[in-house]
């Protein structure tokens, strides 16, 4: 969290950072608790880092089986290394609270993103048995943007199979896993058929973000459900370009910049899959050839930035161009003298 702008906040409580270093399980966040009279929540933080790209792209083609959480042998080290997690992966001794999710059947998960958060809940979790037990009525809640939001929905799953029965918000989430993680991930968070009703778990997606386009659908990746799309590309989106998605792969939203996803939801054929796989054509009323938004990796600094308003530089002291609002004094002062 900045420290230039904890004063904003003066109801948390910061319980503990974390870093897990900048390589391929990078993973770095905070833990906060709210306290009243802002709304009583235990709120873990997962930052996104300029290396999902990497991360994507690298390790999407060398999946792993998913094995539900708590679920792992004793005997097994939280720090194994990458290639240990492959060869090895976890083995469910059936300790899910949630008989409904004891198993995942035919589940495979990023490999990456399940590196990155095995490390991670080695940082966090000693800190979180410990405000759960001791703040019992507060709302678990997890937010996470890019890397960190896969690491979010990761970390959802372990907590659900828990007990702990957290609220999600992600914000460019990349695809995490295949169809049957999805179905697992669904049967998880939403419990009745009305989608706006559903806001345990909340996969928010801006236009022209390739993240959550990635890694690519024809890889074995899907989305899930639960997704909020921003169809307005500048800030500050209005309530009227906010969209409740239906499914995990709705055309109307992001999956409709995918072409695959899209020719998939319309029941169109095999070879025309590759074949817009490799071009992308649009009919509108004359034919376009168009680069899919999932390749457009500049977006990484536009369209997938733009979910939150920048706050400035995070620095002690605050962002020297807002020190109007901190020091108005020190301000006036220094017009003064330059007059």
């Amino acid at each position: 969290m900045c420290a230039s702008r904890c004063q904003d906040f003066p109801d948390f409580e910061l319980v503990t950072t974390w870093n897990t270093g900048p390589l391929l399980a990078d993973s770095c966040g905070y833990i906060v608790i709210s306290h009243p009279p802002s709304p009583p929540r235990i709120i873990v933080a997962f930052r996104g880092t300029y290396s999902v790209a990497n991360t994507i792209i690298d390790l999407s083609t060398v999946p792993q089986e998913y094995v539900p959480y708590p679920g792992e042998s004793r005997t097994e080290s939280v720090h194994g290394s990458f290639v240990d997690s492959i060869l090895h992966p976890l083995k469910n001794v059936k300790r899910t609270l949630d008989p409904e999710l004891a198993e995942c059947v035919d589940c495979t998960v990023h490999a990456g993103f399940m590196l990155s958060w095995r490390h991670t809940r080695a940082e966090i979790l000693p800190y979180l048995e410990k405000v759960i037990q001791q703040y019992p009525d507060y709302q678990l809640t997890l937010v996470g943007h890019s890397l960190g939001g896969a690491i979010a929905a990761l970390a959802s799953l372990d907590f659900k199979a828990r007990g702990w029965n957290p609220k999600v918000t992600t914000f460019g989430e990349p695809r995490i896993g295949n169809k049957g993680l999805m179905k697992y991930f669904d049967k998880a968070f939403l419990k009745d058929d009305d989608i706006e009703e559903n806001d345990m778990y909340r996969r928010v997606t801006h236009v022209d973000d390739p993240v959550p386009l990635l890694p690519l659908r024809e890889w074995g990746y899907r989305m899930h459900a639960g997704e909020v799309y921003i169809s307005k590309a500048a800030l500050s989106p209005a309530v009227t370009d906010l969209q409740h998605c239906e499914g995990g792969e709705d055309p109307l939203c992001i999956a409709g910049a995918d072409p695959v996803a899209r020719a998939t939801a319309n029941n169109e054929t095999e070879s025309w899959l590759v074949y817009a796989n490799m071009t992308e054509l649009w009919n509108d009323g004359k034919t376009v050839l168009a680069i899919p938004a999932r390749f457009q990796i500049w977006q990484l600094f536009f369209a997938h930035r733009d979910y939150f308003w920048r706050l400035g530089l995070c620095i002690p002291g605050g962002d020297p161009s807002d020190w109007s609002r901190k020091y108005p004094d020190l301000v006036q002062e220094e017009r003064v003298t330059m007059i």
